[in-house]
């Protein structure tokens, strides 16, 4: 899994696109959704196909954008949407027909397979996710379950016989620290750098979560009092920049533009944004502006980049 992703052989971005997805052209979406269709028949189960989901005859609700985003990003292209749908809607239906694990797995090994997750607030129901904290404006952190085939998003009443949420989430995060570093890579242009971890793991945005730990694992140093940037586009991909010096400048607006493009069509999107982080507290720096970005920061961080680059701090973007 590249940091950037091109699929070959696709509609060129000039033909109409797609209303829902739109890396999609026209013809790419309409292929996509037969392709879906076909996917749950041949599965036993015949759908009813709109733009951004599909529904059965006892009412379940399919959501397509996984999926979508899948297909578009792998880089074999569309001929390989096919095994890519029967793979991911085969996933989906043995989790749903099967028995809870809740209720066949021993406690023990529910713990071991207990983490955080980064959501946004429209992917829970406050209602059923009391417990569900904020971890940045924007996004929410949760525990599930990481299952063989899937990821089990655990509400309140699924952690009620486990025992403490507190307690849980202490073990989700330990849990977290002990994930191996799939993939590490340095991004550098001009004089911009910035460090980026990629992995299968769903997991693998929330390390934000444990990220002083994770620093100076990755780089061998930890991280000063000033903290670091650092985005999450996607939950299979981290970002960070640690603040040293006057680097800072074109870390914050090479990856305010890199979380952007990797947030746009990316699997299980987190966010688009850029944030500080500092004794584990996230501080949102970028926001969307029309059609581009800017880039604002309070008092403290304005505190950083005048101690850091004196001559640069408090331009605008």
């Amino acid at each position: 899994m590249g940091i950037f992703r091109r699929g070959p052989k696709r509609d060129q971005r000039d033909t109409p696109r797609d209303p829902e997805y739109a890396f999609f052209s026209v013809d790419e979406g309409a292929r996509f959704r037969a392709i879906v269709r076909e996917s749950f028949a041949e599965l036993g189960l015949e759908v009813t196909v709109f733009a951004d989901m599909v529904t059965d005859d006892s009412g379940r609700r399919f959501g397509l954008g996984n999926l979508a985003a899948l297909c578009h990003n792998d880089r074999r292209g569309p001929r390989v949407w096919p095994q890519l749908a029967r793979e991911h809607i085969g996933a989906v239906l043995r989790t749903l027909d099967g028995p809870s694990p809740l209720e066949t797995m021993p406690p023990e090994e529910i713990r071991e397979r207990l983490y955080p997750r980064l959501v946004t607030p429209d992917a829970v129901d406050p209602d059923t996710f009391r417990y569900a904290r904020i971890a940045a404006p924007g996004l929410l952190e949760v525990l599930a379950l990481d299952l063989p085939e899937s990821v089990m998003t655990l509400a309140d009443q699924a952690l009620v016989p486990l025992g403490d949420t507190r307690e849980l989430r202490g073990r989700a995060l330990l849990n977290l620290r002990d994930l191996p570093v799939e993939r590490h890579e340095v991004v550098r242009h001009a004089d911009v750098r910035f460090d980026v971890l990629v992995g299968d793991s769903f997991f693998t945005a929330a390390r934000v979560l444990v990220l002083d730990e994770l620093v100076e694992r990755v780089t061998g140093k930890p991280l000063t009092a000033d903290g670091a940037l650092v985005a999450m586009p996607f939950r299979h991909q981290l970002a960070f920049h640690a603040i040293r010096d006057s680097a800072v400048i074109p870390a914050l607006n090479g990856m305010a533009g890199f979380a952007a493009a990797g947030h746009e069509d990316a699997v299980g999107p987190i966010s688009p944004y850029v944030y500080w982080w500092r004794d584990g507290v996230l501080t949102q720096l970028s926001r969307k502006d029309g059609d581009g970005l800017l880039i604002t920061v309070g008092e403290e961080f304005q505190d950083v980049l005048e101690r850091l680059v004196p001559d640069q701090a408090g331009e605008e973007r």
